[in-house]
């Protein structure tokens, strides 16, 4: 009884304050875009508009709620619900500090990548079950669009595992914090690249093809009203700030600040990195003209594909045929750490030893793998040594994994280590 309740708090924690805060991102778009067209604003209901969100959420609530005749009822009012579950979904994957996750797992850019993908279903079924020409022209045009630029994304994933080696997202921090530095400077491209496609997945300006309103009056969100409107209207928003944060844990180091990491908070400095790049999604919204759908598919398919896929080449070619570490690609930024019995900068062997420190502990945790683990004692010994030597524990005896996360990725590199 005492897990359910602890879970439903962890829920709750998740849902409200991101409820708060993709209501008052709409409030920062319309400020932001009326400052840029030289206009006010919001400015009437709270001091300097600041009850305008609350108003208008209470607007849609007390309207009522129109089914077409023809319309699929149950499909209908499931697609919205379907929206907001997914877009609230992917921030229980998403780590706001290390350990700071209700679900933190060694695959949760593989999981996020999954799960925002479905996204697409929601538009689909809300298209077609309204039974109107318009709304489901807007869902096929939904459907090429998204198809088009999740393969895309599809590479970057890749060309980011690589590059990391872990498809954990607090690791990827981890490893910029600790390794690397900021990603968007050796993988600069792919960052740019990665932004566009987040532009489009999230049918923003210039992107927004599924809602163009001079060519279908609303697109695929036409017969929709009151609550079920509402819904497809806070995940649509929600998903405008996932997107930045997953920009920022890839690319812009989550919550990794240099030199005022002890002066900040993480949630303050991952914060800020949220709202200055979803100010950015509101200044293009602001400035830039939308695309016809066939420079839509040209960008996509013609110009990041290959782009994206070269890149993936050449660096699949550097790690394996050439055997060159990446850590000696990558720019050594000195450590702000809070241990001291940590070095000032890791090198390759510290790296290499705290992934077979990580792999042999997951895989005595299994009565498969005891057997090797104690008749190969000493070899072991040697190796735990070395990494304390190198900096790779944490203290005389703590064993902490260098992912920061909660269970172990048991088959990394598992052969090499025996073989060794």
């Amino acid at each position: 009884m005492l897990n359910i309740l602890e879970q439903i708090l962890k829920i709750i924690c998740i849902l409200l304050p991101l409820l708060i805060t993709v209501a008052y991102f709409t409030l920062l778009e319309r400020k932001v875009m009326a400052s840029l067209q030289r206009r006010y604003g919001p400015n009437v209901i709270g001091f300097w508009g600041l009850l305008q969100p609350i108003a208008d959420g209470l607007k849609l609530l007390m309207k009522e709620i129109i089914v077409p005749a023809r319309a699929n009822f149950f499909l209908f009012i499931f697609a919205p619900v379907l929206t907001m579950s997914l877009s609230f979904t992917l921030w229980s994957i998403v780590p706001l500090g290390y350990g700071i996750s209700y679900f933190d797992s060694n695959y949760g850019l593989l999981l996020l990548l999954t799960l925002s993908s479905l996204n697409v279903y929601s538009l689909v079924i809300a298209g077609w079950s309204s039974n109107s020409k318009y709304a489901l022209l807007g869902a096929l045009r939904a459907i090429a669009q998204l198809l088009s630029y999740e393969l895309v994304l599809g590479i970057i994933v890749i060309i980011v595992v690589i590059y990391t080696g872990t498809l954990n997202l607090s690791g990827i921090v981890f490893y910029q914090e600790y390794v690397s530095g900021y990603l968007c400077f050796p993988l600069l491209p792919i960052a740019g690249i990665t932004f566009v496609v987040f532009l489009a997945e999230t049918n923003r300006t210039p992107f927004d093809l599924p809602e163009a309103e001079a060519e279908l009056v609303a697109g695929y969100n036409i017969e929709y009203s009151s609550i079920p409107f509402a819904l497809f209207f806070l995940g649509e928003y929600c998903n405008i700030i996932t997107m930045s944060a997953v920009w920022t844990i890839l690319f812009f180091g989550g919550w990794w600040l240099p030199i005022f990491q002890f002066f900040f908070s993480p949630f303050f400095i991952f914060g800020g990195k949220i709202v200055i790049l979803c100010t950015v999604f509101i200044i293009i919204r602001a400035l830039l003209p939308r695309y016809r759908f066939d420079q839509l598919m040209h960008i996509g398919w013609k110009i990041f594909v290959p782009i994206s896929f070269s890149f993936l080449i050449f660096l699949f070619g550097l790690v394996k045929f050439f055997d060159i570490s990446l850590l000696h690609l990558s720019t050594q930024y000195p450590t702000y750490l809070r241990f001291s019995s940590y070095p000032q900068s890791y090198n390759s062997a510290t790296y290499r030893l705290m992934d077979y420190r990580d792999t042999v502990l997951g895989l005595a945790k299994y009565d498969v793998t005891k057997e090797y683990y104690y008749t190969h004692k000493d070899h072991l010994k040697q190796l735990f040594l070395d990494g304390r030597k190198v900096g790779a524990f944490i203290g005389a005896g703590n064993w902490a994994p260098f992912y920061i996360a909660q269970e172990y990725d048991v088959y990394y590199e598992t052969d090499y280590v025996f073989d060794k």
